[in-house]
């Protein structure tokens, strides 16, 4: 386990859409219903969704990340995951990752469970032989008996979500990133997965949750900050919470 820590200086990401005329009505439902800030050129409509974010975490640290949908959590959690280059400022993550964004990310529906379990471990770096040592108890935590032989495809989606969380969380991760998902599977499913965040949340590293529900974030975290249409207020401490839900 290295010395995990996130830095985020003056964050910012901003995307194009094309096709939308700034004055017309679509424009000012989308800046209504999205969130972001919206600024008019020739061809497009420019979306900050981050600006200007600093953060500062250290091994430890359990943030939640909080606000109304198209705030900007998902963006953050997929600019600290790494698959966004910011567009100003930047951001370092020193440790292993391990992103819970997407239930589908990176799995490949034509494959095995057991395939998709080695592909999501190769991947993450893991080596060979390590993945054959964690195999059967990554199949075993996911419940799926018969089916890890069977293709992707044919699971339902609360199955897809087993097999994907069992193989992100088989990670010893330095830094763990989450995106709503213990509102995801059935009941039996979300007891096992929030003992086992719980037990990697104990474990030496950086955990970044973002969610709706104040019990999962009162659980988790210790820290807390409110993005509102991109712009992240100063981070505090958990028993704040209550305060920066009702704004």
């Amino acid at each position: 386990m290295v010395n995990a820590r996130i830095s985020c200086r003056n964050l910012t990401m901003r995307f194009p859409i094309y096709g939308v005329d700034a004055r017309s009505l679509k424009k000012h439902i989308a800046a209504l219903t999205i969130g972001g800030r919206f600024k008019a050129t020739a061809h497009s409509t420019e979306v900050t969704a981050l600006s200007n974010v600093n953060l500062e975490l250290h091994a430890g640290d359990r943030l939640g990340l909080i606000g109304h949908n198209g705030s900007g959590k998902t963006t953050l959690l997929r600019a600290l995951a790494g698959a966004y280059e910011p567009d100003e400022g930047f951001v370092e993550v020193h440790g292993r990752i391990a992103a819970l964004l997407d239930i589908g990310l990176g799995i490949d529906p034509s494959a095995t469970g057991y395939e998709n379990i080695r592909l999501r471990a190769r991947i993450a770096g893991i080596s060979s032989a390590k993945v054959n040592e964690m195999i059967d108890q990554i199949g075993d935590f996911t419940g799926l008996g018969s089916f890890l032989a069977m293709p992707v495809k044919t699971y339902s989606a609360g199955m897809t979500a087993r097999l994907a969380f069992a193989a992100a969380t088989a990670i010893n991760a330095d830094v763990l990133l989450l995106d709503e998902w213990l509102a995801v599977g059935d009941a039996e499913f979300k007891g096992q997965a929030q003992q086992r965040l719980k037990q990697m949340a104990d474990g030496a590293g950086i955990v970044v949750l973002a969610s709706h529900d104040p019990t999962t974030l009162k659980l988790y975290c210790n820290k807390i900050i409110r993005l509102d249409h991109g712009v992240a207020s100063p981070m505090v401490e958990i028993g704040q919470l209550d305060e920066l839900m009702a704004a």
